[in-house]
């Protein structure tokens, strides 16, 4: 017999696939690194744990070119990034209302809470 995949940890579903190295539920869209269980948690400034779906706030001023993205300025719905797709330290994406997409570093968010 073939080894049995586990159930998807976000929804329970027993329909899991592999990708790779990556473990993937097709009802729910959640990927989980097949080696182990969740990959390490991202936190933001202040050490809260962050989520894709999240809405933070800019911790401090950012230099883009010739702008800058001030300080309290509400980003929502973010994406944490799994590591294989971090572009240096940028661990998430996020649309940053006026600047467009745009990859940040958790360490300059603080998480807004619900």
């Amino acid at each position: 017999m073939t080894n049995e995949l586990p159930p998807c940890p976000k929804c329970s579903s027993p329909y899991t696939y592999e990708d790779g190295a990556l473990l993937i539920c097709p009802e729910c869209a959640h990927e989980w690194s097949a080696a182990g269980e969740e990959t390490e948690t991202i936190r933001d400034s202040v050490g809260n744990p962050l989520q894709s779906g999240d809405s933070v706030t800019i911790a401090k001023d950012l230099k883009v070119g010739n702008n800058t993205i001030k300080v309290g300025t509400k980003v929502k719905n973010i994406r944490v990034l799994p590591r294989e797709e971090w572009i240096g330290d940028h661990d998430i994406d996020a649309k940053v209302p006026g600047f467009g997409p745009m990859g940040l570093k958790s360490s300059v968010v603080k998480k807004i809470s619900d």
